[in-house]
């Protein structure tokens, strides 16, 4: 029996002496070696006690080491659980403690406040950028071969953890169909080939950095310039010497504020990715006066990875996230029925692409799933007449902020619980340079509290990129005749 998603990215490249990274240091890793790390990574993972379909949870930097380790959770049958770098501990609690992983790597500086937070029936391990932690060291002893466990198109490959503004955080389960499929079809629409070389300087612990870029580069068997953060300075130096970047709007907001972007400099360049915010019309246009390149956006999200693509050959247009993806179903509907070209309705998705429901929430799971396969996104938009679509607005109020999602009630409830305030609202307006930027509307009982230390108050408890970027003190919130804030006056109110 094969190993589904493995066979297809990673196994297939063990005699590949290709470049598959090239390092911040100017070091390269061949495929081959590659390959041959992430057996030894297994071979840990089996030694730890992981067994096929246990989740392996990382919040650990990015480095080589990293993605090795997701190769190595696939060949050993486990279930991969990236988290975000930033998470405080009190949010770490709820993901392990939901997850039940029987293997945490972290950060060798985070070890002891992760081990306080699995305590002692999970296994805690280290994973630093130097390749010292405990999991670094413990693979460097091992032989770069091991027996890859079966797994099938429908067993799970990983649990990404998504949420709503609403309710606790939800663990999509994403099968080895799953991910292949999503693969599968962006790399034959975008032309991706062994000939490119992709700029990555995107996070990998969500959709966007891990598997539309490290996925789609396996599958093509493409080069990577894998940086470990995000700079301008060498963004700009490796566009000549590459073909693709995959980006966020940030990316490009920051790249068209630095002169040394001209349509010379990027003439090596044939793709210019952009997702997981809305990219600004001015944006498109300025790019492509500067670079002679038009940005191609697309859209997707965690329960589906990407759903629909502006085409390769083809009119890109500003403001709309493309057609469909080969093998994808898209439909707009008001309650479940199809509306007409032009009317805006609820997005709906439906396809191999398509995730398998909610981690232990089944009731959620059927909410959002419906039984002809579809999948209600909670984004509304409008299908043109030959299926371009256009996303106009979100059901639910989703912020999202240079790249990440960001849920409203998740900061309220921190605010809520300080002493003095009476009540919050949150809510996203337009950032030229991070998509959208986050207010807190507060109404007090206690009117000397100021809004420093209300910032103060709720900085402990949330990742950075979650807190408000100003807190606005009001006397009453907006609501409607039913008593439900109404957030859209506010955006209204404060969108400059």
């Amino acid at each position: 029996m094969t190993n589904t998603l493995f066979d297809a990215l990673f196994a297939r490249h063990a005699g590949n002496d290709a470049t598959f990274l090239t390092l911040d240091d100017g070091s390269r890793l061949s495929y081959a070696n590659f390959v041959a790390r992430i057996a030894q990574l297994a071979r840990v993972l089996a030694d730890a006690g992981v067994a096929p379909g246990d989740r392996v949870v990382v919040q650990a930097p990015k480095c080589v080491d990293t993605i090795a380790l997701y190769g190595a959770t696939v060949q050993a049958g486990a279930v991969y659980l990236p988290l975000n770098t930033a998470y405080t501990q009190s949010e770490l609690r709820y993901f392990i403690e939901d997850a039940a992983p029987s293997l945490v790597i972290c950060d060798a500086q985070d070890h002891a406040k992760i081990s306080a937070v699995c305590g002692a029936a999970t296994k805690v391990m280290t994973l630093d950028s130097q390749n010292t932690g405990s999991l670094s060291r413990a693979a460097n002893g091992h032989p770069s071969n091991f027996d890859t466990v079966p797994r099938g198109p429908e067993d799970l490959a990983a649990l990404l953890y998504t949420s709503g503004t609403t309710g606790r955080s939800k663990g999509a389960m994403l099968s080895h169909k799953n991910l292949l499929s999503n693969a599968e079809s962006l790399t034959a629409l975008w032309r991706i080939t062994d000939a490119d070389r992709l700029i990555h300087a995107l996070p990998i612990f969500h959709t966007h950095g891990l598997f539309v870029a490290i996925n789609t580069v396996l599958l093509a068997g493409s080069e990577m310039r894998f940086m470990a953060n995000f700079d301008v300075d060498t963004l700009i130096a490796e566009l000549p010497k590459s073909t693709i970047l995959m980006g966020v709007p940030t990316f490009y907001t920051r790249l068209l504020g630095d002169t040394r972007l001209t349509r010379e400099h990027s003439a090596n360049m044939r793709l210019f990715v952009s997702g997981s915010a809305p990219l600004l019309a001015e944006t498109h246009i300025a790019f492509e006066d500067r670079t002679g390149h038009r940005i191609l956006e697309r859209y997707g999200m965690t329960e589906t990875n990407m759903i629909t693509s502006n085409p390769y050959k083809g009119e890109r247009v500003a403001g709309t996230v493309g057609y469909a993806l080969p093998g994808t179903e898209v439909r707009i509907t008001d309650n479940g029925t199809a509306v007409d070209p032009g009317q805006i309705g609820m997005i709906e998705v439906r396809g191999d692409n398509v995730f398998q429901g909610y981690w232990k929430m089944p009731e959620k799971t059927a909410e959002e799933l419906r039984t002809d396969g579809f999948f209600i996104t909670g984004d509304l938009g409008v299908m043109a007449e030959d299926g371009r679509i256009s996303i106009v607005g979100r059901e639910k109020d989703l912020i999202i902020s240079g790249g990440y999602n960001i849920y409203p009630k998740e900061i309220e409830d921190v605010i809520n619980d300080i002493e003095g305030v009476v009540e919050s609202a949150v809510f996203g307006v337009p950032h030229p340079d991070f998509g959208e930027s986050v207010l807190a509307a507060v109404v007090l009982s206690d009117t000397s509290l100021a809004p420093d230390e209300i910032e103060e108050l709720v900085a402990p408890h949330l990742a950075r990129f979650k807190h408000p970027r100003r807190y606005l003190i009001l006397d009453t919130l907006p609501r409607n005749t039913m008593g439900k804030v109404q957030k859209n006056l506010l955006r209204q109110q404060y969108q400059d």
